[in-house]
């Protein structure tokens, strides 16, 4: 028997040019290589490295950002508000424009304060009742739906929170109606002008990745803390979903809907009034509910500006490490996160319904259209002037049970046996100090022994590799912004913090969406508890943490954790679902088993998803790691609180202005460039 021989011509062929780039075809494994795009990147990234290692080593040495290339801002900025606090009575920016603002947005907040209080807490859960059942429609849907609210509103009572809810619920509905109102009309003229769109998406991209913490500098800058700047940062953060849900639907109108229009001879308004809009209700509800979520935790954490409501109750707490007062304060904000996303949920998943839409006859027409939301009114108007009557205006006071007392009393058992935990598994506290000791020092050791130079290499190293150059150059400048700004050792400690977290959250994300991927029962018990955790805003998750781990770095990444962990889940699993089923068919008829069809089918198929969510749980992450500045976390995000509360708004708006640009390096590191996702498409 003859071994095997490789013809003449099969021979040539192998080693013709490929007739796509005219290069010889590399074989094998290198092949594989090379004909990837990230693939074809590793041998110039090679070269670079070799060349501008020695260089930068002899150019600038080793250490951390030199002295030498830093700018203070601080004094300017601190000058600035001093210009701004002399001023603020005489400048005609101030009198004929800031100030009128200021008030309008006082006024405003300050007359539905006034109407929920004369309404009283009757008026008030009937009307929200009423609201959630006409949101949900008849059946079992609206009647879980109301009694949701039912639930959430006589909680907050309960617990003696009535007050600072309606201040909390006044200042959402003000926020959530200028919002929506700013996000249409962007939306409207992005979704009708290509031009504005191309303009206006970077904008909102930026907008998505900045933590909360760094709206608040600017308006308190200009507003001073109170009533005006909580207001005004929240719109400004709570806009850009309803503005790019609006302008997706009204980009995905139905072609043939909008022809069919204008043959009828409707001209451009009435296209948008009767068919365009319509359309787009879907999406248009959809980013109300967004926009809702992010203003709801924009007014919690606006509590550190003078805000009010729940979010001062919950930072006043956690000041003085009241944990038992925290979560009095931090379970209505809860409750009022799922009444609020329940209801717009269940009156978008109406949308569309032909049942529900349609115009019943007779005695059904009064739960319909404009008769039901009369009954709403009616509703709520009646139940206020029964409690009026009956002398019911304030929650009553012997309906209140305080949990401070008895949760302080469980917080400090769980410190005294919690902490130091059995000799075997360990304790809270031991946990923290490993996890300190042998993840978050290492990291943030390693960070600072890395010379600036060669930081800054490896992001644009890195960001290359994933995206194109001027991904890698935006990386790039907003790391070096950050030395520029004399915030270069505080700024690896957030960053060592995120990784951290990062880390942790992939995995334990990646694995519990295989599972719910892959396992429909497990699937369907996850789903209740990632609802529920979706719809609590940063503030919230610091409370349970410091009960359990103190006041400490690692409080801060459990948080952080904790609220990312949902969006990677969720991800995770959709990506997985959706994997072509011709492909896992065909895996299946060449007998690959459970584990081969994952490792080989399901996660490279996936992959646009995964590096979805890798890039929606680094923004999270970072998002809640500079809030646990509050409890322990330090670094840039405790130089954010310190300027807020004392006033120096130099330090703040520094430390501020260095969370931008770490949260524009870790969306562009996490986040591959838009002309590689059109490609791929």
């Amino acid at each position: 028997m003859t071994a095997p021989t490789i013809s003449a011509t099969a021979r040539d062929q192998r080693e013709k040019p490929s007739p796509a780039d005219g290069r010889p075809a590399p074989a094998g494994k290198f092949r594989t290589v090379l004909h990837h795009r990230a693939g074809r990147k590793l041998l110039p990234l090679a070269v670079a490295v070799l060349v501008l290692l020695p260089l930068g080593a002899a150019l600038w040495g080793g250490g951390g950002w030199p002295a030498a290339q830093t700018v203070d801002v601080s004094g300017p900025l601190d000058d600035a508000n001093d210009w701004v606090l002399d001023n603020r009575d005489t400048h005609p920016l101030f009198l004929y424009f800031l100030l009128h603002l200021s008030n309008s947005a006082t006024s405003a907040v300050d007359a539905v304060y006034a109407g929920l209080a004369q309404l009283g807490w009757v008026g008030v859960t009937a009307g929200a009742v009423l609201l959630a059942w006409r949101a949900g429609g008849l059946g079992r849907s609206g009647l879980k739906v109301a009694a949701t609210a039912l639930a959430a509103f006589a909680v907050c009572g309960a617990l003696g929170m009535w007050d600072p809810t309606l201040m909390t619920i006044a200042l959402m509905i003000v926020a959530v109606a200028a919002a929506s109102l700013v996000g249409v009309v962007l939306g409207l003229a992005a979704g009708l002008s290509d031009r504005f769109d191309r303009i206006l998406r970077p904008v909102l991209d930026t907008m998505q990745v900045l933590p909360a913490f760094a709206y608040l500098l600017p308006f308190v800058l200009v507003f001073g803390t109170g009533t005006p700047a909580a207001l005004l940062c929240t719109v400004i953060y709570a806009a850009p979903p309803m503005a790019r849900l609006t302008a997706l639907g009204m980009r995905g109108a139905d072609a043939g809907v909008l022809e069919a229009a204008t043959s009828l001879g409707s001209n451009g308004w009435q296209r948008l009034r009767t068919a365009r809009l319509p359309l787009a209700r879907k999406e248009m509800l959809l980013g109300l509910n967004q926009t809702i979520m992010m203003a709801l935790s924009m007014v919690v954490i606006a509590a550190l500006v003078g805000a009010g409501g729940l979010g001062e109750e919950v930072y006043s707490a956690l000041s003085t490490v009241d944990v038992g007062k925290a979560l009095a304060a931090g379970i209505p904000i809860v409750l009022i996160a799922i009444w609020l996303d329940r209801t717009t949920a269940a009156a978008g998943d109406r949308i569309g319904d032909s049942a529900s839409s349609a115009a019943p006859s007779g005695r059904g027409r009064f739960l319909h259209g404009r008769w039901a939301w009369a009954l709403v009114a009616a509703g709520t108007v009646a139940a206020a002037v029964a409690g009026r009557l009956a002398g019911a205006r304030l929650w009553p006071e012997a309906w209140t049970y305080g949990i401070s007392t008895p949760v302080n009393k469980a917080q400090e058992w769980i410190t005294e046996n919690l902490s130091s935990g059995v000799p075997v598994l360990g304790g809270t506290e031991v946990w923290s100090q490993n996890f300190t000791l042998w993840v978050l020092n290492p990291l943030h050791d390693g960070l600072t022994w890395l010379p600036w130079w060669a930081l800054l290499l490896l992001v644009a190293g890195v960001a290359w590799l994933v995206g194109t150059w001027g991904t890698a150059l935006t990386a790039t400048l907003a790391m070096a912004g950050i030395g520029v700004l004399g915030v270069w050792d505080k700024s690896l400690n957030t960053l060592s913090q995120v990784l951290a977290a990062l880390v942790v959250t992939l995995v334990i994300g990646f694995a519990v969406g295989i599972m719910a991927a892959r396992a429909r029962r497990f699937e369907r018990v996850v789903r209740p508890v990632l609802d529920a955790m979706q719809t609590m805003p940063q503030f919230v998750y610091l409370i349970p943490v410091v009960a359990l781990f103190g006041v400490t770095r690692a409080s801060a990444i459990i948080a952080a954790v904790v609220y990312a962990l949902p969006a990677v889940i969720r991800i995770t699993t959709q990506g997985l679902r959706e994997v072509d089923p011709a492909a896992m068919e065909a895996s299946r008829s060449l007998g690959a088993g459970s584990r081969q069809q994952l490792l080989q089918v399901q996660l490279p198929l996936a992959r646009p998803a995964l590096q979805l969510a890798v890039n929606q749980g680094v923004v999270l992450v970072l998002a809640v790691v500079v809030v646990g500045g509050l409890v322990g976390g330090g670094a840039l995000g405790y130089d954010v609180v310190k300027g807020l509360s004392r006033g120096e708004m130099g330090i703040g708006m520094t430390a501020g202005a260095a969370i931008v640009c770490l949260g524009l390096v870790l969306d562009r590191l996490t986040q591959p460039a838009k002309a590689r996702a059109r490609k791929g498409a």
